[in-house]
């Protein structure tokens, strides 16, 4: 339990401080092919705050986030305890000795901190083997609240898919501190559109898909979404998306759920194998 608790607490903290290699490199890509001085700029600003958070030890924004902890956990592991209640304890720490701060509410509507940044939003995957791989992405809200998730009919399409997913990152303008991550879910019910989605953003931005047709459909709607001009920090240009990431999953004849997930500029996670 201690090993689970040690190791949530050292991925809140590194999520938090070091910039995923793949966002990085997508920044850096955007910094020399932008057309905009004034986009420009922003990159390099990304890219300075990032390499600060990164010698100094601190995070990279003020919204830490609210933890969303992904586990794979193989069959042939045995844990001595609450498997949910080691990874709270890990958040708990984490972003008590990390510094970070504590955005979570106990109660919607009651609105009174928890102290802690717990509880997490945990999903559970159950694998083979004797491993447990652990990824914690901290997701603040500025991105979170650009979400949405929509129930197409099936006669809405692929037209119908791709506009929804459009009009979603316009409606979001620079609410979510673009250039965004975008993770896209199809199929299944609500709930399973909307973890899709969520999964996605976990996803590195220079990825293809393994389906040529997914592929298609991610190249287009990367191309549709910078033709907005909304830009880095919502100050135009021609990087409005690093990335678009798409997941999907059978679901019921008479539906097309549809789920977006807004990832800021950072899309913030990190892993570790135990």
């Amino acid at each position: 339990m201690k090993t689970i608790t040690d190791t949530v607490a050292r991925l809140c903290i590194d999520a938090n401080r070091y910039l995923c290699p793949d966002i990085k490199a997508a920044l850096e890509k955007g910094l020399k092919e932008e057309s905009s001085p004034r986009a420009r700029d922003v990159f390099s600003k990304l890219l300075e705050n990032a390499e600060i958070a990164k010698t100094e030890g601190i995070s990279m924004c003020q919204d830490t986030g609210m933890a969303v902890v992904f586990v794979k956990l193989g069959r042939e592991v045995y844990i001595d305890g609450r498997l949910e209640d080691a990874i709270n304890d890990g958040v708990r720490e984490g972003y008590g000795s990390g510094f970070l701060r504590k955005s979570v509410v106990c109660d919607p509507l009651k609105r009174i901190n928890t102290g802690d940044n717990a509880p997490a939003v945990i999903h559970l995957e159950l694998t083979e083997g004797d491993k447990i791989e652990i990824t914690v992405a901290p997701k603040g809200f500025g991105s979170e609240n650009m979400s949405a998730v929509k129930m197409l009919k099936p006669s809405d399409g692929e037209k119908g898919v791709l506009d929804f997913i459009v009009e979603t990152v316009k409606s979001g303008g620079g609410n979510p501190c673009p250039p965004v991550v975008v993770g896209v879910g199809i199929g299944g019910t609500m709930e399973k559109a909307a973890y899709l989605s969520k999964k996605a953003l976990l996803i590195p931005v220079d990825n293809k898909n393994d389906d040529e047709y997914y592929a298609s459909l991610e190249a287009e709607l990367l191309k549709r979404i910078n033709a907005l001009g909304i830009g880095p920090m919502g100050w135009g240009g021609n990087t409005t998306a690093l990335g678009v990431n798409i997941l999907t999953y059978p679901t019921h004849i008479a539906g097309l759920p549809v789920a977006v997930n807004i990832g800021c500029h950072a899309t913030r996670h990190a892993s570790a194998i135990i």
